[in-house]
């Protein structure tokens, strides 16, 4: 496949044969642009020891991780619960666990919904259950103060371990799902994300995005609690506790409530990873009379554990990763394409994806493929400025270092750390980690994950305004709004 600008061996240097686009495109003005973010960090590398939670792990297999902090009043609980996410569901289920995690909350056998709800708001908590898409594992959460902790984690203990998944609130939720898969096929973000993860993950589970009309009528309150039953296992968990409590008195106490949430033998099982798509390929989603193009393009990157982690979370932030990195200041500020053009990647048990995306208006379309194109190229055939990759290393570990501030933050690191068997100096590392990434370092991640090969490009817009210009770039697989390929007549 040969996409002209970009997906020609060069990116945005060697064009296609076909291609009309010039070849010597220059790059953008920016030197009137004004960053207003640079980092305030000093010319030493951070240097941090973070404090480690004391971990614990219960009679049932449950691990705990208890970080103390008394500098405010408040607790926050995450249970985290492998092999009972989407990753795990067949396409015919399609979201079965985020119906399961959402009806956790609709009662139980002591509590009614509005019960769980006024006693809630009463104790002035929180309380939340999900599981999103992409994901293996389904997760309840719950915050409050704490010295009244013992109660609100009473209500947080019993829809995790006495749900009742009642059929009234079963259709409730069906039947608002229905409403919802209806309004998503509205929204062009949603019809760019579907279309872009069935092009990178292909058979993956990962390429599922939502339900469907045929998987909402195919659930029923016995698969839910089935799904329940046999996944929401404590050796499976991870309860993550940040905030004002003592470590003994918090093991004691969940030693005690969490007696009868008995381990059994469900082991969860990844799928295996997805595989790259082998050639690149252009989607177009018809949304008639859209006033705008929403752009996906990017690729398969890599999971958390990869040793590019690091030098791709700076390659991204050089790219596309806020207001002050290229996309931005070139699609906005220089051409005034879009409100925003960013880049993205997710690192997960399993290898995420990679992209890049803005909405622009319908009639610069084509301006705005030729300037993401380019800096997709820029990245791959030009070593980044010294002074450039500079500023960017010092906003990463001036970020990192804020969110030092916030046990929360503190907690996430932690239990990262735990999921991904990471070395326990892992964040006191991570500052030094970025810092060391050199221009070199960040080309060669630029190389490998922009593939020009292998990139998968999505637009969502009016095919009769943007198809032509689309068919520049190479051959065009068309779409409707209901994800059906629409064909040549």
């Amino acid at each position: 496949m040969c996409l002209r600008g970009s997906v020609c061996l060069v990116l945005a240097i060697v064009v296609c044969p076909t291609a009309t686009i010039a070849q010597d495109i220059a790059a953008p003005d920016t030197s009137s642009v004004v960053r207003k973010n640079l980092a305030p960090v000093s010319d030493e590398v951070l240097q941090v020891t973070l404090p480690r939670a004391v971990q614990t792990t219960l009679d049932n297999g449950l691990r705990v991780l208890v970080l103390e902090d008394d500098r405010s009043p408040i607790v926050t609980m995450q249970l985290t619960i492998s092999g009972a996410g989407p990753l795990y569901e067949s396409r015919d289920l399609a979201g079965v666990a985020a119906m399961t995690a959402r009806m956790l909350r609709e009662g139980t056998t002591n509590r009614s919904n509005s019960d769980i709800l006024e006693q809630v708001a009463r104790l002035g908590a929180n309380l939340n259950s999900s599981s999103a898409f992409g994901s293996e594992a389904a997760s309840v959460s719950a915050s409050g103060l704490s010295r009244n902790m013992e109660e609100w984690f009473e209500v947080m203990r019993d829809i995790l371990l006495n749900p009742t998944f009642p059929e009234s609130e079963f259709e409730r939720l069906r039947q608002e799902q229905r409403a919802g898969l209806r309004q998503q096929r509205t929204s062009s973000g949603f019809l760019a994300n579907e279309r872009f993860s069935a092009a990178v993950f292909g058979d993956h589970p990962a390429a599922t995005r939502s339900a469907t009309e045929a998987s909402l009528d195919a659930m029923s309150t016995e698969i839910i609690a089935q799904w329940h039953r046999e996944r929401y296992a404590p050796q499976n968990s991870i309860l993550s506790i940040a905030g004002d409590v003592d470590a003994s008195d918090i093991v004691s106490l969940l030693n005690d409530r969490l007696a009868d949430w008995e381990r059994s033998d469900f082991v969860a099982q990844l799928p295996p990873n997805p595989e790259a798509p082998a050639v690149g390929q252009i989607y177009l989603v018809d949304r008639p009379d859209s006033a705008q193009t929403t752009i996906y393009m990017g690729g398969l990157a890599l999971d958390r554990r990869d040793p590019d982690y690091i030098p791709l979370t700076v390659m991204n932030a050089v790219l596309g990763g806020g207001p002050s990195a290229r996309l931005f200041l070139n699609l906005r500020e220089e051409k005034g394409y879009t409100y925003g053009a960013y880049s993205f990647f997710s690192a997960l048990k399993y290898p995420g994806s990679w992209r890049a995306s803005a909405d622009v208006r319908t009639e610069v379309t084509d301006g705005g493929m030729t300037e993401f194109l380019y800096e997709l190229g820029r990245m791959r055939d030009e070593p980044v400025a010294a002074a450039e990759l500079e500023e960017v290393k010092r906003s990463i570990v001036a970020r990192f270092a804020l969110s030092l501030e916030r046990p929360t933050s503190l907690l996430n690191y932690s239990t990262t750390r735990e999921i991904y068997g990471f070395e326990p100096d892992y964040w006191e590392t991570y500052p030094e980690q970025v810092m060391a990434v050199t221009p070199a370092l960040v080309q060669s991640m630029a190389e490998k994950y922009l593939n020009p090969e292998t990139i998968q490009i999505v637009v969502v817009g009016d095919a009769s305004e943007i198809r032509e210009v689309m068919e520049q770039y190479g051959p065009v697989d068309v779409y409707d709004t209901e994800g059906d390929l629409i064909e040549d007549e």
